[in-house]
């Protein structure tokens, strides 16, 4: 079979999807990658995967982008003629999925995110909505990432049950992210928040709470391992960045594409996020085995068990963030490694990478 598979970027796919397309070509499969011009493209040709670039503003909201973005897509998808269309991130799941039904090609979707455009509320979202609906219309298989997603389109009548399901996240390699000691340092604990620097990633909340926390005891350290898209709306501002790194509250690790080591080194793993599919980082903290404090929203809620492998504090409460973060600290060496094995079997019972392929195999293998 040939099977297409389109993300908003290759770095998408290269850290999400590797394991899906290396077993997709193992089987004997043919895998094109439809994605805009990227720097990853080399990696994909190693693996066996064939590129087709496609220009995409994955910011963008303008309609008439979009609208050619669609044609795109069904230019593409007419010349190809896939057995099937995988698509992931937003525009490629709408528009990709719209163009592929005018060509009767099946589609899998996989809802990794909402969006600000789809919760923000007012006209734009009623659009969004509109289009999701339509799109989904027409998919053979609608996986979304956790049950709030899930039940929210299901309810809003934004796609039907019978297409629906739960997938959770991306899934990690349980032998590229194995459990890994956590190191007994003396007279320090380390905090570390792995994400891209914007505000509803929950950065400005965790900026506030080392600040608040540093001013009492300085023998606690906060980290921060990710992109600085300024590019982004939703980017936090330099100066603000470069305030909290020159005031001490934050130590910015800048950018890796390796995230192992820097997750071995600390103590537990910090995401306040507002709101996710499944936070990839997440599951790898909890397969390497770091205890989690994370916010009690739809998609993080769904990697921690509050108690057990980490805490749920409330979204957008500093002074709840605070509190969580100095009960991991207050804890015994001993009481953190045992979270951080709760963790660890956690992943293994319910993200390991294998169980998502798997999926993907078993629907793709209706097609043929």
């Amino acid at each position: 079979m040939k099977v297409i598979i389109t993300a908003n970027s290759g770095w998408n796919l290269i850290n999400f999807r590797m394991g899906l397309m290396r077993e997709l070509i193992k089987n004997g499969n043919e895998v094109v990658a439809v994605v805009p011009s990227s720097s990853y493209l080399e990696v994909l040709n190693k693996i066996g995967v064939r590129v087709v670039l496609l220009a995409m503003d994955s910011h963008g909201l303008n309609p008439i982008s979009d609208g050619l973005l669609s044609l795109r897509f069904y230019t593409i998808l007419r010349r190809e003629r896939p057995s099937v269309l995988l698509t992931f991130t937003i525009k490629p799941c709408i528009y990709g999925t719209l163009a592929a039904s005018m060509l009767n090609i099946p589609v899998i979707n996989n809802v990794t995110g909402l969006g600000a455009a789809f919760l923000r509320g007012g006209f734009l979202t009623f659009i969004v909505r509109g289009l999701y609906r339509l799109a989904f219309s027409h998919s053979r298989t609608v996986f979304f990432q956790n049950q709030d997603d899930f039940y929210k389109f299901v309810n809003e009548g934004l796609v039907k049950v019978k297409v629906a399901q739960v997938l959770p996240g991306s899934g990690v390699n349980l032998n590229e992210f194995s459990m890994k000691p956590l190191l007994k340092k003396q007279h320090v604990i380390k905090f570390l928040m792995i994400s891209r620097i914007l505000k509803d990633k929950g950065v400005i909340e965790y900026a506030a709470a080392a600040k608040a926390i540093r001013l009492k005891n300085k023998s606690i350290e906060f980290s921060l391992l990710g992109l600085h898209d300024i590019q982004n709306p939703n980017a936090v501002d330099q100066s603000q960045l470069n305030g909290w790194i020159e005031g001490g509250s934050i130590n910015y690790l800048g950018t890796t594409s390796d995230v192992r080591p820097y997750i071995a080194e600390v103590d537990c793993i910090v995401l306040p996020s507002y709101r996710e599919g499944t936070p990839r980082t997440l599951i790898e903290a909890a397969a390497i085995g770091r205890p989690i404090v994370t916010t009690d929203v739809a998609g993080c809620r769904d990697v921690v068990d509050d108690g057990v492998n980490g805490y749920l504090c409330s979204v957008k409460d500093i002074d709840d963030l605070i509190e969580k973060l100095l009960l991991v600290s207050s804890m015994s060496h001993r009481q953190r490694v045992e979270m951080g094995v709760c963790g660890r079997q956690k992943a293994v019972r319910e993200f390991d990478e294998q169980i998502i392929v798997d999926r993907y195999l078993k629907e793709i293998s209706y097609l043929s």
